[in-house]
């Protein structure tokens, strides 16, 4: 047992009985413990005693306090705080899961989709922290903790202690680190103000890393690090991971600009973004799979393919996926295709329920994330979210 813990025991054992050490770093250890009154198992981050004395007692008092009215499903709650023998700790419930990082050192990169669900999470943690006048200051992948299918942010507040304790003129005292560089905004490292902006810039490098497998800006020094956020250009995601479509590397660079003037005034408005530009994407791949070689249509907008009298079920290419079209869309091989029962193509930009389209003609609708497929003469088309077939015909609807 360290002398830190040894020393923590011996005032608060009889509250918190420490089990094992879960993490340390330049500023605190933490450990799991249990917590004798509640009978419930928590993480204790204790501070080392010279940040104790950079952040100062009645700082740390009032920070804390404002942390702990935090009450949000994606923030990791205080439990309980407080200062023995010149060291200040606070208690967190213990959450069963693995930090981010742990998860990309693991697998480097991570899914496109899941990598963006991951900061939608944090995103609204942040919005709602912003809300409440508390800013994070140190968004990273350590500190966003994995647990049953979400994500939860830890660690509110606690660089802007560190921050105010050295005065806001250096990134360094007593030899550790205010903030993490490799996420640190232009304007926090320059000890300018700083507002939720800056955490956004923070979730755009964690985003990024999450999608390239390394971060946006490297160097190898901490200062070299610092002067890449200054001065380089967003790297390429795309040329990185050709996977990543261009709309949202759009988006990932403008949550990264080095002016917080020209980036998403809320972390929810990048979420927003990212979510379009997924749809983009979306409709863009449809429509090459449907042939399409200029840019696809605008989403909403009803469009005519012809396609073999044969119709196949969509549900065989990709099963469990969509579900399989009605057996009238087959059996009337000619029947026009008269959305809404009215003899006439559907007017461009005609945004009416394709579910209401499909149950007024009889020939089917079909509902789902959109796909395109088939062998030989057989050809089945589902465009991003409805179509309605019937022999040579189908309307299509790009979401």
């Amino acid at each position: 047992m360290s002398t830190l813990v040894a020393r923590f025991t011996a005032a608060f054992g009889a509250r918190y009985e420490v089990e094992r050490e879960l993490g340390t770093g330049a500023t605190a250890t933490v450990f799991l413990a249990n917590d004798v009154r509640y009978q419930r198992r928590v993480a204790v981050k204790l501070f080392r005693p010279e940040v104790a004395e950079v952040m100062g007692h009645e700082r740390f008092a009032r920070e804390i306090a404002l942390v702990a009215k935090l009450n949000h499903p994606h923030i990791v709650p205080l439990l309980d705080s407080g200062e023995v023998d010149g060291m200040m700790f606070y208690v967190m419930p213990a959450v069963d899961g693995e930090t981010l990082r742990e998860r990309m050192t693991r697998e480097s990169t991570l899914p496109v989709d899941e990598a963006i669900r991951i900061s939608h999470d944090v995103a609204v943690a942040l919005d709602y922290a912003h809300l409440q006048g508390v800013v994070h200051r140190d968004i990273k992948p350590e500190n966003i903790l994995l647990t049953a299918g979400t994500a939860v942010v830890t660690d509110f507040g606690i660089a802007k202690m560190l921050n105010a304790g050295t005065g806001g003129t250096s990134l360094t005292r007593a030899g550790m680190a205010v903030g993490t560089v490799t996420y640190m905004s232009p304007e926090q490292a320059s000890a300018g103000e700083v507002d939720g902006r800056a955490d956004v810039y923070s979730l755009g490098c964690v985003l990024f890393e999450m999608l390239a497998g390394r971060p946006p800006f490297v160097g190898t020094t901490t200062r070299s690090v610092v002067v890449s956020h200054f001065t380089d250009p967003v790297p390429s995601l795309h040329r990185l991971r050709a996977e990543v479509a261009p709309s949202v590397e759009m988006a990932i660079c403008k949550a990264l600009a080095k002016n917080p003037v020209e980036r998403f005034a809320t972390a929810t408005d990048f979420m927003r973004e990212l979510a379009k530009a997924r749809r983009a994407a979306s409709r863009e791949r449809m429509w090459m799979q449907l042939g399409g070689t200029t840019p696809p249509p605008k989403s909403g907008e009803w469009h005519r393919k012809d396609v073999p009298t044969e119709f196949a079920s969509p549900s065989a290419a990709t099963p469990g996926r969509v579900a399989a079209p009605t057996p009238s869309a087959a059996a009337q091989p000619h029947r026009p295709v008269t959305p809404m029962g009215v003899p006439a193509t559907p007017p461009v930009g005609d945004r009416a329920d394709p579910v209401a389209h499909g149950s007024h003609t009889g020939v089917g609708a079909t509902t789902g994330e959109g796909a395109a497929g088939g062998t030989g003469s057989t050809r089945w088309i589902l465009a991003a979210g409805v179509v309605i077939v019937a022999g040579a015909l189908a309307w299509f609807l790009l979401r």
